[in-house]
């Protein structure tokens, strides 16, 4: 399921290969957001080009539409959506809590009123994971309840103790062949939480643990201090993936406390907000100083977008509200995330990480 390849000898970040029903992913890994079927205004094709091994899709929000019928009838989230690469769903309880749904959390599940149909739903660990067994997912997220940044450390507490129940209660659940389970850590950004609820995870045996809780608010010191005491906590063959991490300089740092696995949908959306990643940092290709600028958005990129249009052209996209624009700036971007990743992984490779993170840092804020 999870080999781990190397460890880099300088710092704790590996290199490894995770085996799904759809392929070996090679980690470390990002996972641009699929959160209805698709990333918005990119092809599958067009996600393969750029390097992409796995997106992550929402189960929940699946479920609310087009509903899992739709996608059984269909033969499965990887055919209804034409990706042939690797799918991790998340369990939609994040999203559940923080959107306009009417909710009550209990003990035995989240019960909510759907806003389109009006009606009464339940949602426990159970429905969340036969759900997931029939969008046929390679890897499938347990239930967890994830509190607000800066809640009260009861507030905290109760819900990492909720999530270690639903996680138990996940366990009863059969898996399809080949599709792994992850459950999710939570606990804040208290230590005693983070272990014990890693302490207890570890013992139901699960295939993988994903991080949760964080990059919801808090300073990036304070994520990186928690993952630098919980995560040597988690078995060294299990893999690693931090929830919705995905700055450059995020992911790098934490590839170094041991990380493998990333989501997150900063560079889409900042792509759609006319904000273009470079290795010199980010520019707002907005700005009139991009009117008469006729290079590629970044000199030796090998994305499509800067193989073909200059920053001129997407100015004018920009400008005028072209939707060709969200299209070619989020090539772009997902480009530029995954070939960091891919970058780091090669530094592991040669235990060169702590340099090429250094190196990529200083860059990112010396323009």
């Amino acid at each position: 399921m999870y080999e781990l390849v190397h460890v880099d000898k300088n710092t704790g970040a590996r290199a490894g290969r995770l085996r799904t029903n759809h392929g070996i992913i090679d980690t470390p890994a990002f996972m641009p957001v699929a959160t209805k079927g698709t990333v918005k205004t990119i092809t599958p094709d067009e996600l393969h080009d750029i390097g992409t091994q796995v997106l992550i899709s929402n189960a929940f929000h699946l479920f609310l539409a087009p509903g899992i019928e739709v996608i059984k009838q269909a033969g499965g989230l990887h055919k209804f959506m034409n990706w042939k690469g690797g799918i991790f769903t998340d369990s939609g309880g994040f999203q559940m809590i923080r959107k306009d749904f009417q909710f009550k959390i209990t003990d035995a599940s989240i019960a909510y009123k759907n806003p389109r149909d009006g009606k009464k739903y339940s949602y426990t660990p159970g429905t969340c994971l036969e759900n997931q067994k029939i969008l046929g997912s390679d890897v499938a997220m347990i239930l967890d309840e994830c509190p607000a940044y800066g809640s009260e450390y009861q507030v905290i507490e109760g819900s990492m103790e909720r999530t270690i129940k639903w996680a138990g209660m996940a366990k009863s659940v059969e898996q399809n062949p080949g599709q792994l389970f992850f459950a999710i850590l939570q606990g804040g950004t208290f230590a005693e939480l983070r272990k014990k609820c890693i302490d207890e995870m570890i013992a139901m045996d699960f295939d993988g643990y994903g991080i949760g809780g964080l990059s919801i608010g808090e300073p990036s010191e304070i994520m990186n201090d928690v993952l630098k005491h919980s995560v040597p906590l988690i078995p060294e063959d299990k893999p690693r993936y931090l929830m919705g991490v995905g700055s450059p300089v995020e992911i790098l740092d934490a590839i170094e406390s041991g990380i493998d696995i990333f989501d997150s949908a900063f560079p889409t959306r900042n792509a759609r907000h006319q904000t273009l990643m470079t290795g010199k940092g980010a520019i707002d290709i907005a700005r009139n100083k991009f009117t008469l600028d006729h290079v590629p958005i970044e000199e030796g990129c090998g994305c499509y977008t800067c193989r073909n249009y200059t920053r001129a052209y997407l100015h004018h996209l920009f400008r005028e509200s072209e939707l060709l624009a969200l299209r070619l700036a989020s090539i772009h971007n997902l480009y530029f995330i995954q070939s960091i990743v891919k970058r780091a992984r090669e530094a592991i490779l040669m235990d060169r990480f702590d340099e090429y993170r250094k190196k990529v840092s200083y860059d990112l804020f010396e323009k």
